[in-house]
């Protein structure tokens, strides 16, 4: 009963954007989040994040950074029930994919690799573009708690064009080493806390970050491929595909899986600081004492900028 009620407040939801359209819809969610993020308490959760990332930037500059994060995160709720616009034969009126002649390139030579991304503007798009490019790729995600809605959300981004879909967990890693073995490639988030993980330099700080990909692509002699998304303005954004990251140096196996992960937080870093405002800031990326410890200094404020 819970999760039918759960499902049909989905519905309503979803309806109330896509009944507006792309455009009203992002900039309805852009309203909306402006004024109510603030009020919620990962509001301060993505406070603390920001001060840890940028230890001298002053107040008045977070609090301006975390409006603009509330528009873009806003807009995202807004996009993401009309990502019909985003299927393959109207991708190109509102996003631009640059370096695909790099994952173009490792098809045509039938080798499999790991594409990396991160929590960036709406990373929903850069699912379309893999669609649009008809790239052999499984895609992770996160399943939702509910699977009525679930299966909505797989139903959503099967009609934009994605094919091949992975739920995180045991038996999706199993699944995603035998898309390797037969040479199809993977695609996964690496830019969020992963309590299994490593410890990894992030911003300076050690962060517990997934060490699946590093150790994929190490067994498996794949390259990692590095994927973002930028919003370029309102509905329109540009997806990039990066050069393939280094292979590890290091001899000793856990240490080179170490080199990897530091190197997809080093290349998640470059991202951020090119345009802060629009990463997934509320999301715990550290150890939950840190928010608690820093949460009645969050008001503290130093000099600097972003």
């Amino acid at each position: 009963m819970g999760w039918r009620a759960e499902a049909l407040a989905w519905d309503a939801f979803q309806a109330s954007f896509q009944a507006m359209g792309l455009e009203r819809g992002s900039a309805f969610g852009s309203a909306a989040l402006r004024r109510i993020g603030p009020l919620t308490p990962v509001h301060n959760i993505a406070r603390i994040n920001m001060q840890r990332c940028f230890p001298d930037a002053s107040r008045p500059e977070i609090d301006r950074l975390l409006e603009r994060m509330w528009d873009n995160f806003g807009r995202l709720i807004g996009e993401n029930a009309n990502m019909r616009h985003y299927r393959p034969e109207t991708y190109d009126k509102h996003a631009e994919i640059a370096g695909e002649e790099i994952v173009l390139d490792l098809e045509r030579q039938g080798q499999p690799y790991i594409l990396v991304g991160g929590h960036f503007a709406n990373w929903e798009v850069m699912g379309a573009a893999i669609a649009k490019l008809r790239l052999n790729c499984n895609i992770t995600y996160r399943h939702a708690n509910n699977p009525l809605i679930d299966k909505r959300i797989l139903d959503t981004r099967h009609a934009y064009g994605i094919k091949l879909l992975t739920a995180k967990g045991g038996v999706g890693a199993k699944q995603l080493l035998a898309n390797l073995r037969e040479g199809v490639s993977v695609a996964l988030m690496n830019d969020q806390k992963m309590n299994d993980g490593i410890a990894a330099p992030f911003f300076g700080h050690d962060a517990m970050t997934a060490s699946g990909p590093s150790k994929m692509a190490i067994r498996f002699g794949a390259p990692i491929v590095p994927i973002g998304v930028r919003r370029l303005g309102g509905t329109r954004f540009r997806v990039t595909f990066y050069e393939p990251l280094p292979d590890a140096q290091a001899d000793d196996k856990a240490e080179a899986v170490l080199e990897m992960v530091t190197r997809i937080n080093q290349w998640v870093e470059a991202r951020i600081i090119e345009a802060p405002e629009q990463w997934f800031w509320v999301h715990r990326r550290w150890d939950k004492s840190i928010y608690r410890k820093d949460a009645g200094s969050s008001s503290s404020t130093s000099a600097g900028s972003i």
